[in-house]
């Protein structure tokens, strides 16, 4: 069966730089002005000796370059994985669907097998690549080959198992971002804990508005991250759910609808 690698990297290509484009500009537009705004009113009160209560905004939480970067990989991710939730839904309808027309009572010989076979071999090549049309075709070509049932029956298992490794295996780039996520808020941690160290002799003067900014960066970074990487994988495995139980239905789907209608006996 042709698979759709080549179409789905320049999915994810496409999807990545529009990711980019799209948070970019709204930090660049709405966020970072907004931040920048609050932190210079803040050092300003604080340089005049005012009492004030510092007020924590999420334009400032939100405002640094690692935050950015989360963000983006939280768009791509849920790129990606909306694009294999369309697939799988797309295989699900045909769950509704009859290929084989079978009436009940209606046993299937192994020479039976090519003609069964045509409905499905008639049906456009994109419905023939969906997992429910292809194991049926499958287990009709090896029935009618090995005229042995149980080889048929092996058949539907072989072909979902391989299906399930598939659709597991592409989940990789997914889970490659919910890693990298929180990783890039751990950089951010690191960079702000140590700008707020190389200032830390205006501190002792009495100047903390650096060390303050600076601790910020580390402690805002690593809780957007964490905070966006909870939300990828309660996506992910919502997805994986999803396509397990598309190779689960589907496998009943088989039994219910041609295997127990196969023959060896007239």
């Amino acid at each position: 069966m042709k698979r759709s690698s080549g179409s789905d990297f320049i999915f994810q290509v496409f999807a990545l730089i529009l990711s980019f484009i799209i948070v970019h500009a709204i930090y660049v537009a709405l966020i970072r002005p907004n931040a920048d705004a609050l932190l210079k009113e803040q050092l300003e009160r604080q340089a005049a000796g005012e009492a004030y209560i510092v007020q924590r905004s999420l334009y400032i939480v939100m405002r640094d370059y690692e935050q950015e970067a989360c963000f983006v990989l939280m768009l791509w991710a849920m790129a990606i994985m909306g694009y294999k939730a369309r697939r799988s839904l797309q295989e699900r309808r045909m769950l509704d669907q009859s290929f084989l027309n079978i009436t009940e009572g209606t046993s299937i010989l192994p020479e039976d097998a090519r003609e069964f076979s045509r409905p499905l071999q008639a049906l456009p090549e994109p419905q023939q690549n969906l997992l429910v049309p292809r194991t049926l075709l499958t287990v009709l070509q090896r029935f009618g080959s090995t005229r042995n049932v149980a080889d048929a029956s092996a058949t539907v298992k072989e072909v979902c198992d391989t299906e399930s490794d598939r659709l597991d295996s592409e989940l990789a780039m997914v889970r490659y971002i919910a890693w990298a996520i929180p990783s890039i808020g751990f950089i951010g941690t690191v960079r702000g804990i140590g700008e707020a160290l190389g200032q830390a002799h205006r501190a002792v003067e009495g100047d903390i508005a650096g060390v303050t900014v600076s601790l910020g960066v580390a402690f805002n970074s690593t809780f957007i991250a964490l905070v966006i990487s909870i939300v990828i994988m309660f996506l992910t495995h919502q997805l994986q759910l999803l396509q397990e139980r598309l190779v689960l239905d589907t496998h009943t789907y088989c039994d219910n609808n041609l295997l127990r209608h196969l023959n060896v006996h007239t």
